[in-house]
């Protein structure tokens, strides 16, 4: 097997170029996780940094702050599946074959 070395680092400089086209365009990439019949919304942008959370008044139950917890949490994993879902499909047109997840994502 004959390796070029040319040939790969040409290779390689386009998948490079590729990787920060699909990073630029994640940074748009925005995604809302639900939890309790909307009762509970958490948005994120691809930078996984959170935009904003908003919480209906009637998951705010001072006795049962449990619940309003669960409820976060339950919205926070629906963005960040949403999210790394995404990312996949954008990521999907340069891995070509590599499987899910090799990434982390």
């Amino acid at each position: 097997m004959n390796i070029n070395p040319f040939e790969l680092m040409k290779n390689f400089q386009s998948l490079q170029a590729k990787l920060n086209e699909t990073q630029e365009k994640l940074k748009s990439v925005k995604v809302v996780g639900h939890a309790g019949g909307d009762m509970v919304q958490v948005e994120m942008n691809g930078r996984f940094e959170v935009l904003s959370v908003r919480i209906s008044p009637e998951a705010v139950d001072p006795q049962d702050i449990p619940m309003l917890e669960d409820l976060l949490k339950a919205a926070f994993s629906d963005a960040l599946s949403k999210l790394k879902e995404a990312i996949r499909l954008e990521m999907s047109d340069i891995t070509g074959g590599i499987p899910p997840g090799f990434f982390g994502v």
